[in-house]
Formats: structure tokens, C-alpha cells, sequence
């Protein structure tokens, strides 16, 4: 059983999707949990919700590409639960193009979000992690930190550097009672998905479509991508560290993919 009472997590991103599961997760698992993240409205209505129910959650507002923001909301939320135990690295954004049609704003906003964004987190957490006997940090990967996808060269790169930077933590703190791994999902339905396929002729069949790249024929749901990172951030699996989680419907299985082992060859 996988159980967090008593212990303070913060969730980047977590006003929505991924990040929203993960918060409701952690709470209904014991934990106190600070949302970091600039969409205020989403964050403010999930933090309602929760405290309705009875669970402790609270909101500090947030840019993560922004160093000093990133500091202080880190500061503030550690202040207002009185410890930090648990650091999920989830913000993001997708951006598209290739290595000739991506802008240099494109990329650098691309890095600033995903790469950046988890060096602020987790540089001022871990000290607060530290000072409160150590940690567990899940930061949320891509399958694409394995593979590539055309169209996508800033994307593909920023999650693949997540990969590295999750195995140099796991390296450099180990001794200190801290862990890091990363979760590596498949498409998650989640809004940032909607918003890709919306920019398609038909959202629906592309839907579809993604849902049959993976094995299990469909794709997944943020709950079940928060459930993993609840795994990952708790006891349970106290002698992991440096390790990738893939929670991808078996995606990254087939060779060749889906349509070569449907096609009978």
C-alpha cells in the first residue's frame, strides 16, 4: 500500500492534465501538496476542490522558465507546509517544427519550459528536501526522450535532455537520500494532446489514430500516469533511483510499430 501521510509534495504544472491528476493523487494519498503553475484560474479550481473534500492543497503562482520565480514559489510553499518530501517536475508546453523551420524564440522558449524549468525546481528543492531529512523527485519525460517523431525537433530534444538530467541527480544525490526518476508516457489524453490534434483536419480520427500506435489500442489517462509517479515518489520503491518509467500502452514495444506487426509480415 502506498501511503504519504505527513508528507509535503510540490507539483509544476499541476493546474492541469497530468499535473492535476498527479495533485488529486497525492492528496488522496495523505500528502500536502503546492501547485506551481501561471495558469491561476485552473490551479485556483483545483485547490478549491480539494479543500472541499478535506485534503490540504495550495496555489503559488508561477513561470517556471523564470529563475526567480521559480525560488520563490518553491520558498513559499515550503513556508506554508513546513517541509518539502516530494518534487514532481511536470511543466510543459509542445511546440513544433524542424531543426530548419524552428525559430530560435521557439526553441529556446521550448528549453526554457521543459529543461530550465526542472534545473530551477530542482535546484531550490533539494536544499529544502535536504533540510527535511531527503526526498523523492519524479520528473515527467516523454517517450519521446527514446525516439523522435517528425516535426518536432525542439520537443524531441528537451525531453531527451530531462533524461539525462534525471540520471546526473540520481548520481549526485544519492548518498543524500534523495531519488530521482523519471515517468515516460505514451499520449495521455490530456488538454495540451487536444490542443495538437485540434490543429489537425479531424481531431477525432487523429485521436484514434494515436490511440492505435500503442498495444493496449488506446491511449492513456492522466490518473494513470499520476499513479505511477505516486509509485515512484513514494517508499515503495525506496531503491529506485536513476530509472525510467515507460507508461506508454506497450508503445515502445514493436518493432517497426503497430502497423508493421498488424500488417501480417
Amino acid at each position: 500500500m502506498i501511503q504519504l501521510d505527513g508528507k509535503v509534495a510540490i507539483v509544476t504544472g499541476g493546474a492541469t492534465g497530468i499535473g492535476a491528476a498527479t495533485v488529486e493523487k497525492l492528496c488522496e494519498l495523505g500528502a500536502s501538496v503546492a501547485i506551481l503553475d501561471r495558469n491561476a484560474e485552473a490551479a485556483e479550481a483545483v485547490v478549491d476542490a480539494l479543500q472541499k473534500t478535506g485534503r490540504k492543497a495550495s496555489f503559488h503562482i508561477c513561470d517556471i522558465s523564470v529563475e526567480r520565480e521559480v525560488h520563490d514559489a518553491i520558498t513559499s510553499a515550503a513556508h506554508h507546509h513546513g517541509a518539502l518530501h516530494i518534487l514532481v517536475s511536470n511543466a510543459g508546453i509542445q511546440r513544433y517544427g524542424d531543426v530548419v523551420g524552428t525559430t530560435s524564440q521557439v526553441w529556446d522558449e521550448t528549453f526554457d519550459v521543459h529543461v530550465k524549468g526542472c534545473f530551477y525546481s530542482t535546484k531550490y528543492a533539494i536544499p529544502v528536501m535536504l533540510a527535511s531529512g531527503g526526498g523523492a523527485i519524479v520528473i515527467v519525460a516523454s517517450v519521446k526522450s527514446f525516439t523522435a517523431v517528425n516535426n518536432s525537433a525542439a520537443y524531441v530534444s528537451a525531453k531527451h535532455a530531462l533524461l539525462g538530467l534525471t540520471r546526473s541527480i540520481a548520481l549526485d544525490f544519492a548518498s543524500k537520500n534523495v531519488r530521482a526518476n523519471c515517468v515516460c508516457p505514451g499520449a495521455i489524453d490530456t488538454p495540451m494532446l487536444r490542443w495538437a490534434a485540434d490543429r489537425t483536419p479531424s481531431p477525432e480520427k487523429m485521436l484514434d489514430a494515436l490511440g492505435q500506435m500503442h498495444p493496449l489500442g488506446r491511449i492513456g489517462r492522466p490518473e494513470e500516469v499520476a499513479n505511477a509517479i505516486a509509485f515512484l515518489a513514494s517508499d515503495v520503491a525506496s531503491f529506485i533511483t536513476g530509472a525510467s518509467l515507460a507508461v506508454d500502452g506497450g508503445l515502445l514495444v514493436p518493432t517497426g510499430g503497430m502497423g508493421f506487426q498488424q500488417s501480417g509480415i
